[in-house]
């Protein structure tokens, strides 16, 4: 492998962001708190702290502790802990990128692979359209090929635990298991759909009469919006913190869940990288995925506690997957959950690991 992957932000992009973030114009509320979107105010003490008070040298520095590489275009993190034992490939989702994943990884007596996402960071998008079997092949090569594992057990949420899906099905001799916070979804409904599962598919719905904006945009005309958010690092801040704020179990208290450091941190990852726009291409892409096959792996399912998640019936799960070893839903953490809840996670996914070995 190629030498560890260093983080260093030059100086001048970090004085940069700061002018940007003190010359910020702020928009007049158009409704109460976040009900219009993000909090105006909260945006503003947010921009003030991220200019006058953090300390990217100090993040930088730890996450610098992880031993971090660029393979094959791939940049992840890679933590050896116990070559006996098959490893865990840990996948993000949007708006994140491999620094939720730590506090999970850190729980963890296993190998442990944390990829940033093809588009994020300073991973390259693949060569063709950015589906989901394009980013499981990538994930792939990086454990077999990159990193020379056997076997491996995947887990994820969101883009990446639908990923992990698909790369359950490509590869099911080499995926030991698959572990996600996101019930999986069937390629189609081929039984008569259930009452419980006809409420889910209705509040589905209503989510995205209430939050779909987002979607549409980055999936329509995705150029659009990333002209705007790489121009202006509190834009950028406002559309990723809006997400956190409606997917996270913050109660409506952000900070409940991700501290200003966590925030910043994550935020100046994406700025840094210029890589706000090149993480909407899965979404533009969208109409390139295919069918995906039944998950016939070991699998086990920690539903995420968000919005409609808690009406997610377990027979939906079913239908797309043959070999549910474990499912729970606890009533806490959400579209994060590793992240905010990472010793749950970490025992779930221990257990889970142990039982199917």
């Amino acid at each position: 492998m190629s030498p560890a992957f260093t983080i260093a932000v030059p100086d001048d992009v970090l004085d940069d962001l700061r002018s940007r973030l003190a010359r910020t114009r702020f928009t007049t509320p158009s409704a109460d708190g976040w009900r219009a979107g993000v909090d105006p105010a909260y945006l503003r003490s947010l921009v003030a702290y991220s200019a006058d008070e953090f300390d990217w040298r100090a993040a930088e520095a730890r996450l610098n502790a992880y031993p971090q590489f660029i393979e094959r275009g791939m940049h992840f993190v890679h933590l050896r802990r116990d070559a006996t034992r098959p490893p865990v490939l840990l996948t993000h989702g949007w708006p994140s990128n491999f620094v939720e994943l730590l506090p999970l990884a850190d729980l963890l007596d296993v190998d442990v692979v944390i990829p940033s996402l093809p588009g994020y960071l300073w991973s390259e998008l693949p060569d063709g359209p950015a589906t989901r079997a394009a980013v499981a092949e990538t994930f792939h090569t990086l454990m077999t090929e990159t990193l020379g594992y056997e076997r491996y057990f995947a887990f994820g949420g969101d883009i990446g635990g639908s990923a992990c899906g698909w790369l359950a099905t490509m590869y099911p001799d080499e995926v030991a298991g698959l572990h996600v916070i996101h019930g999986p979804f069937p390629a189609d409904y081929d039984e008569p759909i259930t009452p419980a599962e006809q409420v889910w598919l209705d509040s589905e719905d209503e989510r995205n009469e209430q939050d779909g904006g987002y979607g549409a945009i980055i999936g329509t005309r995705p150029d659009t919006i990333a002209a705007a958010l790489m121009d202006s690092p509190a834009g950028l801040a406002a559309f990723i913190i809006d997400k956190l704020w409606a997917w996270s179990d913050c109660g409506g208290d952000l900070e409940s869940r991700f501290d200003r450091d966590s925030l910043c941190e994550l935020l100046t990852l994406y700025w840094v990288t210029d890589s706000i726009g090149t993480s909407f291409r899965q979404d533009l892409d969208w109409p390139h995925n295919g069918k995906r096959a039944t998950i016939q792996v070991p699998m086990a399912v920690t539903q995420s506690h968000e919005w409609n998640m808690p009406l997610f019936p377990r027979s939906i799960a079913e239908r797309a997957a043959s070999d549910i070893r474990r499912y729970s839903a606890p009533d806490r953490g959400g579209h994060f959950m590793a992240f905010e809840e990472p010793r749950l996670v970490a025992d779930e996914l221990t257990a889970f690991m142990r039982e199917v070995g």
